[in-house]
């Protein structure tokens, strides 16, 4: 499993630094980040912020979650990988019952706490089996839970480093091998801001 995942990431860090695009400021710009290598390797810490935030996001009822599961995970340090592979969580297959239960966690959260719903947010529909459908209680019900699948994801990684260590390993906070192509790319930054 680690050795497929290994292959898979070195094959995306390569087409990522690919000679085409490498040498292009507006593309530097966008991917410096990505060129840290502790985003890229799994340790228990950086994979269980990536899942966190990828599931998160796969919850969430908007497009092109991968992407934005990405970029945040990219800003909050962790695996980049983890959290976009997380967002497959919803699928055609798997979004109706997410949903459902996103409305029904929804009602009963508005019902349990009385929560007013704005009335900007769409009309009110009963729907059988899932009762009164509000645009207001379906997005409390994926921002709920999106946050609570979010803090499942911490546990579940380091129970998985607990039972299986050698395929999970905690790294020490230590400073970490720089790549020549970022040290490249860090020079070309300094010589920029020296020239201004």
């Amino acid at each position: 499993m680690k050795k497929r995942y290994l292959r898979i990431v070195r094959r995306m860090y390569r087409a990522l630094r690919h000679p085409r695009l490498r040498h292009r400021d507006w593309w530097q710009a966008l991917t410096h980040a990505l060129f840290e290598r502790r985003l890229w390797m799994p340790c228990r810490d950086t994979v269980a912020t990536g899942l966190a935030i990828g599931l998160f996001f796969a919850v969430m009822p908007v497009p092109l979650q991968m992407i934005f599961a990405g970029v945040i995970a990219m800003r909050f340090r962790s695996n980049v990988p983890i959290a976009m592979a997380a967002c497959w969580l919803s699928n055609p297959v798997t979004n109706v019952p997410i949903w459902a239960f996103q409305l029904f966690l929804g009602n009963w959260l508005q019902g349990f706490l009385h929560l007013p719903m704005p009335e900007i947010l769409g009309m009110q529909k009963h729907l059988p089996g899932v009762g009164m459908v509000h645009a207001g209680t379906f997005i409390l019900g994926a921002i709920v839970s999106g946050f609570l699948l979010a803090l499942l994801a911490f546990p579940l990684v380091h129970l998985f480093a607990l039972l299986m260590p050698q395929h999970l390993p905690v790294r020490p906070n230590k400073a970490e091998k720089v790549s020549a192509f970022m040290r490249k790319i860090r020079a070309q930054r300094e010589a920029r801001r020296a020239q201004k």
